[in-house]
This record gives structure tokens, C-alpha cells and sequence, in this order.
């Protein structure tokens, strides 16, 4: 991560900006000086955030109201961005939704939009910013994966399998990019404290306490000044993402399976509550 000196010369865009692990970002950039563009569908929501942060930090605070799962989103950012005549040092791209339940019973338009935010909005961003980052030798791309990225995830699949690409995709950028002078870094938060689970409709068991967004923002913040690819938020997240790594893939899937069926989800299994769309965040 860049110095706190460094930052105040720079430019944070932050995705899913509005709540939980973006709001947080938003808020650890604006303490080091950083200039802000917020990104979220809810205006209403989202101006309110910028006020904050402008009212506690005295920094610039720029907010673009674009739904990102539609085709046209990244493209109309990038436009916005380019009107107000800013050059994005920092990408965080965090915003995100999940559904859940069985695969044949949700619904096929709410599980493509999963689809166009979580991992075709990503790669869109990505390509539209990080290539100045390139010519310019510098800059910082974060993409939010999840520990559910390390296996397939019964009942919560299209969202699972989006993770899975996030997570490659960071991982073969950090690769491309650190010779260049860009980082690029894979999130990969378990539960965290967040509205995800009141919007998804259940409460997963954690197996222990829900993670704060500071804590999250905070792991990314080391590992950025380590280097790394990608990092697991918490140690007991980082112990069962790795251990499911060494049991074949259709076993973990079934333990998983009958896991999330026999209750470690709660609420309603199915149906449109559970695939109602969200800004952020965070499930395993």
C-alpha cells in the first residue's frame, strides 16, 4: 500500500461504497488523505456516506450512481470519471450480491445479474482502469473474492463459482502486473459483520465470531504492504479455505451440502427473498 503521504495525492475508487466492507474502505482511504470516487446504485445512501466522510475528513468525495450489473454500468463509470477529469490511482472493486437456495428453483434473470456484478463487472472494471495504471507504473487494483472462492458451495452456487473467478483472475493480474509497478490483490473475507446475511434471508454460522469491516480493510492493507496475491481474512477462515485444498473437491462439496442443508443456513431456503440484490457483503 502506498505511504499515508503518497495517498493524499492519490484517487480511491471504491465499487458497492454505500455499506459494509466498501464503506469501510471508503473510510480507511479518506483517513490517509486519499480523494474518493463512491460507487453504488443508491444515490440516497450514497450521498449520505460522502457527506460523512468529507464532514469527518475534509477530503474530496466524488459519488456516481450506476447499477454495475447492467451491461452498460462499467462503461457509464468510466465515462462519469472521466467527466469529472480524474485519473484513478486506487480500483476497489468490491460491490457484489448473493442468492440463495437450490440452483433449479432460483431465479434465472436474479442469478445472471449475480453473474454480471460479481465477476463480468469486475474483469469490465479492471480492463477499463488498470491499463493507465500500467503505462503509468504505479497504482492499486482490489478485487473482493471470498473464502468461498476456495470450493463449490451448495446452495449459494453462482455466487461460490463468481468468486472462484474473481480470485484467478486477481491472482494471474498480480502475476502480469508487480513487474510493472502495479499491485493487485484477491480479498478473500469470510462472514463478516455486514447487511449480507439480512438481505440473503439466513444466518450462516461462522463457526465463531462475525469480522468486522475494519478488520477485513486492515487485512488487505497488510497484505498490500507484504505483496501478496491474495489473503484470507482470520485465522479460522484461512484454516478451512486451506483445508478444503487437500480433500478431493467432491467430498468437500458434499460435506458442504449436507452442512447448509441441515441448518447451518437458517431462514428461507428458496425463493425470491433469499435472491433479493445487495451492495455488499459478505459471506464465506
Amino acid at each position: 500500500m502506498a505511504a499515508e503521504a503518497d495517498l493524499k495525492l492519490s484517487t480511491a475508487l471504491v465499487t458497492g461504497a454505500s455499506s459494509g466492507i466498501g464503506a469501510a474502505f471508503a473510510e480507511a482511504y479518506a483517513a490517509r488523505g486519499a480523494r474518493l470516487v463512491l460507487v453504488a446504485p443508491a444515490e440516497p445512501r450514497l450521498r449520505q456516506v460522502a457527506d460523512g466522510l468529507r464532514e469527518r475528513h475534509g477530503v474530496d468525495v466524488y459519488t456516481v450512481a450506476v447499477d454495475l450489473a447492467e451491461e452498460s454500468g462499467p462503461d457509464q463509470l468510466a465515462k462519469a470519471v472521466a467527466e469529472i477529469g480524474l485519473e484513478i490511482d486506487i480500483v476497489v472493486n468490491n460491490a457484489g450480491f448473493g442468492t440463495r437456495g437450490a440452483y433449479h428453483e432460483l431465479s434465472a434473470d436474479q442469478d445472471h445479474r449475480e453473474v454480471m456484478l460479481n465477476a463480468v463487472a469486475v474483469e469490465r472494471v479492471a480492463h477499463l482502469f488498470l491499463p493507465a495504471m500500467v503505462a503509468r507504473g504505479s497504482g492499486t487494483l482490489i478485487n473482493t473474492s471470498s473464502t468461498s472462492a476456495f470450493q463449490g458451495v451448495p446452495y449459494m452456487a453462482v455466487y461460490g463459482a463468481t468468486k472462484a473467478f474473481v480470485l484467478s483472475l486477481s491472482i494471474a493480474l498480480w502475476a502480469e502486473c508487480r513487474p510493472r509497478g502495479v499491485q493487485v490483490l484477491a480479498l478473500c473475507p469470510g462472514p463478516t459483520d455486514t447487511d449480507f446475511f439480512r438481505v440473503l434471508g439466513s444466518r450462516m454460522s461462522a463457526g465463531g465470531r462475525l469480522r468486522t469491516t475494519d478488520e477485513v480493510v486492515a487485512a488487505a492493507f497488510r497484505a498490500l504492504d507484504r505483496g501478496q496475491a491474495y489473503v484470507i481474512d482470520g485465522r479460522l477462515n484461512y484454516l478451512t479455505s486451506n483445508a478444503s485444498r487437500f480433500l478431493p473437491r467432491g467430498l468437500v462439496a458434499k460435506i458442504t451440502e449436507r452442512t447448509l442443508r441441515s441448518g447451518s443456513l437458517t431462514g428461507p431456503r428458496h425463493g425470491h427473498a433469499a435472491g433479493r440484490r445487495f451492495g455488499l457483503r459478505r459471506a464465506a
